[in-house]
């Protein structure tokens, strides 16, 4: 059983890692790194909570989740791998591309790896885009619209919507959908992007339209902070006809009432001769929390250093593209 120390105690300790950890029989939550120590032991009984990350890499606690706000993951992570420790560090995991190649310098030297939890490879709506695909069920595909949309038109006090260092909706969602893109197609030709704020007294960045070039090919990947209505999440559309989803993968709901997994049933259409209703396939980011488990035993991380540095620089090119108004060719 592996100890495990929670470092921070806010929603994405509580909705995202906290019900796996407490559910799946190789893990052991020994501590927890946070403030309110009361917060903690109204969850967790009797566990040691710590002050500070220092204090707690003194523990014999050998995995280390990190999910406090993006600018102290860098610095984290590498404390973490000094002590030779394990980690899983919610995206983004670090914030230029120069810091990722520092990390993972510092990993090979480690006897610590490093994972970086993009769960969202595990919505069933995306693992019903990937066998599409994969079966070419579709035919040759041509366009892929990938969009998490929301209405959220007034800016919230919270450190994701401030303008400090790894705030903005390009970091938050936008890191799940360009990771969702490249575990589909691979790094794009070139890149074009509009990153923008519409809200009032916005600080950080609220909308993206990002276009990823695949030679003739096209992704699109948006959100927007205006959508009240329901738009599809993903849209395929090949050279033998079309599918298009609606409506988010409903796993977060589902954690946020309790369960680690949804019974909720969806669908999608399917448009090829004939107009048809398909079953969604069931994701499950339980499975997904199992793999990582094993990935500690074998010491192969499930979404690496590596995944994330490239997932990095494809932002800072979107944020250069839309400063300059340019499509940018990808190194």
């Amino acid at each position: 059983m592996t100890k495990t120390i929670l470092v921070g105690f806010g929603f994405s300790a509580n909705t995202f890692h906290l019900p796996f950890l407490k559910v799946i029989d190789s893990f052991e939550v020994s501590g927890v790194v946070s403030s309110r120590p009361d917060e903690v032991h109204a969850e967790l009984p009797g566990v040691t909570v710590y002050a500070t990350l220092d204090e707690a890499l003194q523990s014999d606690a050998s995995l280390y989740v990190i999910t406090t706000p993006s600018h102290l993951h860098k610095e984290m992570i590498v404390a973490c791998l000094e002590a030779g420790k394990d980690v899983l560090v919610e995206k983004p995991a670090f914030l230029t591309t120069e810091e990722g190649y520092e990390l993972m310098e510092l990993e090979a030297k480690s006897k610590g790896i490093v994972n970086v939890y993009q769960n969202r490879r595990y919505d069933g709506d995306f693992l019903t885009v990937k066998s599409f695909l994969d079966s070419n069920e579709l035919g040759d595909w041509k366009v892929v619209e990938s969009r998490f949309d929301r209405f959220r038109p007034n800016v919230r006090d919270r450190w994701r919507e401030n303008g400090g260092p790894g705030s903005g909706i390009l970091f938050d969602l936008g890191s799940h959908l360009i990771d969702q893109t490249l575990a589909l197609f691979g790094k794009p030709d070139r890149i074009q992007a509009d990153v923008m704020i519409q809200r009032d007294g916005g600080q950080s960045d609220d909308g993206f339209h990002l276009t990823f070039y695949y030679g003739e090919k096209r992704v699109y990947l948006r959100s927007n902070p205006f959508i009240a209505g329901e738009t599809p999440r993903f849209e395929v559309h090949g050279t033998q006809g079309s599918f298009l989803k609606y409506g988010l993968d409903p796993q977060e709901d589902a954690l946020k009432q309790g369960k680690v997994e949804s019974d909720l049933i969806e669908t999608g259409v399917l448009s090829k001769e004939e107009v048809s209703s398909i079953q969604i396939e069931k994701g499950s980011y339980l499975a997904y929390y199992q793999q990582l488990a094993y990935s500690y035993e074998v010491r192969q991380p499930v979404v690496s250093l590596k995944d994330a540095t490239l997932t990095t620089y494809l932002i800072e090119l979107a944020r250069k593209s839309s400063e300059t108004g340019t499509v940018i060719t990808v190194d």
